[in-house]
């Protein structure tokens, strides 16, 4: 696994968490943080770009081969 889809990766599961406190608690962390002003409102629009692409990114990791995977995990060790 690359350095861009780790990142990709990250940004996946931040945008999770992110959805499920809207699911659960009807809070936008990403909009808590940055603020959801209108003034402000362009930094979290980037935010939830980011993760947009990055889940694009991450489809990629459905087609790893099951070798390739476990090779990965292997060569961290």
């Amino acid at each position: 696994m690359n350095l861009v889809t780790r990142i990709a990766l990250v940004l996946v599961i931040i945008g999770a968490i992110n959805w499920g406190l809207v699911g659960l608690f009807n809070y936008d962390l990403v909009a808590g943080i940055f603020g959801n002003g209108s003034q402000a409102a362009a930094f979290p629009r980037i935010i939830y770009s980011l993760v947009g692409l990055a889940g694009l990114v991450s489809i990629s990791a459905l087609f790893l081969e099951r070798k390739e995977v476990e090779q990965a995990s292997t060569n961290k060790a």
